[in-house]
């Protein structure tokens, strides 16, 4: 079902419910259409965008700092901004978008690596590209590759939010665009060949061959002894969870074989799923690592993330798991939950909060002073990360209830009396987009333009036109 499907729904079975103010709905689309107008004529690069920009555009910033030829893959950076122009297109069916989102796609069909995705920065500047292995400069030279950067990233949804938009943007257009369409393909079997053995992903990947002689598929445990001082590994094979790495790539799975119906992408999907189940830790911490060395023992990533059990990955995972079970009804994956859940739930450190990282069998909270010593105590927290936090625990808990009680089937309810506060909400919302567009068709929050903003404005002010439109389209 496409986002906001659901809403589309109760719509349908309510309209008449209530009437969206025309005068609003014309205000939200001409500040979509200067919004969008200016974002392409003066913020993008060859169809790219980064993460924020000073208002004269002159300081440019993704995770790092930009040069005026360079793109952002992780997001909120490019494909998050072509989800928001196909979310547009789909409210109003006005071309300008479909425009704009295409310049997006062709932006990542022409950064897409040899290895099947995409580094976080993305360079169009002829003088600059060549230190990248793109596919598009490649031309039949076999080892275009040699000496350049090949890295596909998994971290932080970056190439997962790639693939994704391109599929969307291919569905969008019947598969009509063949350089898109193309792109998708060799991305999404370059993701199959990334896969280990055991069914997991690295955190990086350079097209390398994975063989189950040196990567068996082996369970979890936990190590005889663990090093208690940061020892500098390379990390980046490792098996990882971390920012939800691999729940992001298995929906990439999930989104593929939904819409191209090839049964290797279900199958993918199901091997990550059964590598969070080898992956679980056994009693008495029946819960996940954020990465995971090749002998399934939770070890060492950056200096301030020991080898632990850790909550907020843990989360991230019940989650990934709940989804698999609702797509495939396989049941296994459902009933990991439940003792993770169970685990989570005795070891909040105080009303509402989770420590992060917890002491592997002795489930003690583990922390770091400001130089990055590992201790037991949380006086001393460096700040640039986070060591404590609710981390989406009540969530999750009430997921996992809810669909242990009502089964695969189980969706999100709204009553009617909620659709009515989500109504006003987004009418709220589409007023403050409004009010806050500048005359030039900015939304500058302080001293920058975000595209975060930006996305989150153009998707309140296109869902405030769709919510109400008669005709809608049916959801899928």
């Amino acid at each position: 079902m496409r986002r906001f499907g659901w809403m589309l729904v109760w719509m349908a079975a309510l309209t008449p419910f209530a009437s969206a103010d025309e005068e609003l709905k014309a205000q939200a689309v001409e500040a979509m259409q200067r919004a969008t107008d200016y974002f392409v004529d003066n913020v993008a690069v060859e169809g790219s965008y980064l993460w924020w920009y000073s208002p004269d555009l002159t300081v440019r910033w993704g995770e790092g700092e930009a040069t005026a030829t360079q793109g952002w893959v992780q997001p909120s950076g490019t494909p998050v901004i072509g989800d928001a122009y196909l979310r547009a297109y789909e409210a109003t069916r006005d071309e300008r978008y479909m425009r704009a989102a295409a310049q997006v796609a062709h932006a990542l069909v022409s950064t897409q690596l040899i290895s099947g995705g995409w580094d976080y920065r993305i360079e169009f500047d002829p003088a600059e590209r060549g230190r990248w292995a793109y596919r598009a400069d490649a031309g039949d030279d076999p080892n275009y590759a040699k000496d350049r950067r090949n890295t596909t990233t998994y971290d932080d949804d970056n190439t997962q939010s790639a693939l994704t938009f391109l599929m969307r943007y291919d569905e969008a257009t019947h598969r009509g665009d063949a350089a898109v369409h193309k792109a998708v393909v060799y991305g999404l079997d370059m993701l199959l060949k990334s896969q280990y053995p055991n069914g997991a992903f690295p955190q990086r990947y350079a097209g390398e061959t994975w063989s189950k002689e040196e990567y068996p598929v082996l369970k979890a445990h936990y190590p005889d002894t663990w090093e208690r001082e940061y020892s500098g590994k390379d990390y980046r094979h490792y098996y990882t969870f971390n920012d939800n790495a691999m729940r992001d790539t298995m929906r990439v799975f999930i989104a593929a074989h939904r819409q191209y119906g090839d049964e290797r992408y279900r199958d993918a999907a199901m091997r990550v799923g059964d590598f969070m189940l080898l992956a679980q830790m056994p009693e008495p911490q029946p819960a996940w690592a954020q990465q995971y060395n090749h002998r399934m023992e939770p070890d060492w990533a950056r200096q301030f993330e020991p080898p632990s059990i850790v909550s907020s990955e843990s989360v991230g995972v019940i989650r990934a798991l709940v989804e698999l079970y609702q797509y495939t009804g396989e049941k296994k994956y459902l009933d990991a939950t439940v003792p993770a859940v169970e685990w989570l739930n005795r070891s909040s450190i105080s009303d509402g909060r989770w420590a992060r990282f917890y002491e592997l069998t002795t489930n003690a909270p583990l922390y770091f002073t400001t130089d990055y010593q590992l201790v037991y105590t949380d006086d001393d927290l460096p700040t640039h990360y986070s060591f404590q936090s609710s981390y989406g625990v009540a969530g999750a808990t009430a997921l996992v209830n809810r669909v242990v009680r009502e089964g695969a089937e189980s969706r999100d309810e709204m009553a009617t009396g909620q659709l009515g506060q989500l109504v006003e909400r987004q009418e709220s919302r589409a007023r403050e987009a409004i009010d806050a567009l500048d005359d030039q068709g900015r939304w500058v929050d302080g001293d920058r333009i975000t595209t975060r903003d930006f996305a989150q404005n153009l998707n309140a002010l296109a869902d405030y036109v769709m919510l109400f439109e008669e005709g809608m389209p049916s959801p899928e």
